[in-house]
């Protein structure tokens, strides 16, 4: 089978030209009901070509798209319409019908049919296939739509909701670049991403994450191929490899870890050569993972880390991951760290402080709506991510511990401040502490410990229960300790730390 070129998801394949023809209709029916420069536009889909048509076409009106974690439950997806002040939301038709009475009024929905990938890979109930009733259909809305014509505008990011410390997602909106400093991102992305004009591209994580998201809207422009994974299957995803002859992939650790898991006769009956530039982020890779990876696929492998917020900070090749064993690499071109001691003092090269960057480069964020929360997050211009590390002699940065407590599980940023809230509401739970413990496939995984209100005998199901009916699924714990009291501080304070540490000490690593 030759290769393809366009965006390709399942056994569909869409040209880049009837992808942007169909984004200047999507553009064009937008204004027509209001949207302008600055507006946001949620999009709450899985991977499709659908998704990508619509955050072109947000783009073109200098508005922001608004990527919606698709696993969110309907209270969380309507705060986050709220928040942002969507003024259209589109969806696939399954996701849509639980919305039903979470639609804050003025906001025109759109439903896009659940294609036939996603269904293969999904349990989703036939009953939700239909069109909802509160809905337009997608292609029926596009035949009467008059394509966009007006001016080229600038094109800010999609605006990322990240979660926070205080159960509430914040939405990570930057300002509209300069030229100069869209100059700059795609120097940036070039050397990050490894993008280049004809790239062959598979997007194997969820576009609602800020890095996949930014990956597979620069790749889709670019006139080779991007293929789009429904969810990311290890043997699938180096068939599809194979086959398409892919070069440019954005991957997390654990991906590496579950092809790592695969027998090696079937790691060996597909052939990657053609892999250029496979760039890992999102969490901490292992390093004997990331060594295993680079034996089997060459010196193709790169890494960097940095945020939603602050954009890739440091760059690792594969001779540095082999030479300095667990290093997310040198300071990025362009960007500058700082790090700072509990004093509030820069601290000494070699020593552990929290980690501050800027790129002076990127245009400027705000959370939108929370501007406090912006402030509370820099120093001078430069911002953290509650990240701890240290740069060593010769200009290596390790990551060593986050001062925070988010969770990294699987590459998604997990806050236990939402989860313990929802605990906190529990029959029969007095108090509750969440936190990471160490996972071999997802780098951590959520625990729960659990105190019981006087007099009262809890069921970890029930509990999982009432989690379930409130919080994402990769909210809830993957695992709950009921403890007849939970060790506590001279304040009263639940101590997480003597809940925590004991998992990671046994495991002989600390993020």
């Amino acid at each position: 089978m030759a290769p393809s070129f366009g965006i390709v998801s399942g056994a569909r394949l869409k040209s880049h030209e009837e992808v942007a023809s169909r984004a200047a209709l999507i553009a064009g029916g937008l204004q027509q009901i209001g949207v302008k420069q600055g507006d946001c536009v949620a999009v709450l889909m899985r991977n499709d070509i659908a998704c990508i048509e619509v955050a072109y076409a947000v783009m073109t009106l200098g508005a922001y798209a608004v990527p919606v974690n698709w696993h969110f439950k309907p209270e969380e997806i309507e705060y986050i319409l709220k928040d942002s002040g969507a003024k259209a939301l589109f969806g696939h038709a399954d996701l849509l019908h639980p919305l039903r009475d979470s639609i804050p009024s003025g906001v025109t929905v759109i439903s896009a049919p659940t294609p036939p990938e996603i269904l293969a890979n999904y349990k989703i109930d036939p009953a939700t296939l239909a069109r909802p009733a509160f809905t337009q259909e997608l292609d029926d809305w596009i035949a009467k739509q008059p394509p966009y014509d007006g001016p080229a505008l600038p094109q800010p990011q999609n605006m990322i909701y990240t979660s926070g410390t205080t159960g509430n997602p914040k939405g990570v909106r930057r300002h509209a670049p300069t030229p100069e400093q869209v100059k700059n991102a795609e120097a940036m992305r070039t050397l990050i991403y490894g993008l280049k004009p004809g790239a062959r591209a598979i997007l194997p994580g969820p576009f609602y994450h800020s890095a996949p998201n930014s990956f597979a809207l620069r790749s889709g422009k670019l006139g080779g191929v991007l293929v789009l994974m429904p969810r990311f299957e290890p043997e699938e995803f180096l068939r599809l490899v194979d086959r398409e002859k892919i070069d440019t992939i954005f991957m997390v650790p654990t991906m590496f870890i579950r092809l790592l898991k695969l027998p090696e006769s079937v790691r060996k009956s597909y052939d990657v050569s053609s892999l250029r530039h496979v760039i890992i982020a999102a969490a901490p890779c292992p390093p004997e993972a990331k060594r295993a990876m680079i034996e089997w696929w060459g010196p193709v492998i790169y890494e960097f880390y940095g945020s939603t917020e602050s954009g890739a900070v440091t760059f690792a090749n594969s001779a540095d991951a082999l030479n300095k064993p667990g290093t997310v690499g040198k300071i990025a071109p362009g960007a500058e760290l700082k790090f700072y001691g509990e004093d509030g003092k820069e601290v000494a090269q070699g020593e552990v402080g929290e980690i501050y960057s800027r790129i002076a480069g990127n245009p400027d964020f705000t959370y939108h709506n929370k501007p406090e929360k912006r402030a509370e997050i820099d120093r001078g211009g430069f911002i953290t991510s509650g990240d701890v590390g240290y740069i060593d002699e010769d200009g290596y940065v390790f990551i060593s511990d986050r001062k925070r407590d988010m969770v990294i599980s699987g590459g998604v940023n997990i806050y236990p401040a939402e989860i313990e809230s929802v605990l906190h509401g529990v029959a029969g739970v007095h108090d509750c502490a969440v936190f990471g413990i160490p996972d071999a496939e997802f780098g951590e995984a959520l625990m729960a410990a659990v105190e019981p209100q006087p007099g009262v005998t809890l069921d970890v199901n029930a509990v999982r229960a009432a989690l379930k009916a409130s919080l994402a699924d990769y909210k809830v714990p993957k695992h709950i300790e009921i403890h007849g009291s939970l060790p506590r501080e001279d304040s009263g304070k639940i101590f997480k730390r003597r809940l925590r540490d004991p998992y990671w000490e046994r495991a002989g690593r600390k993020i």
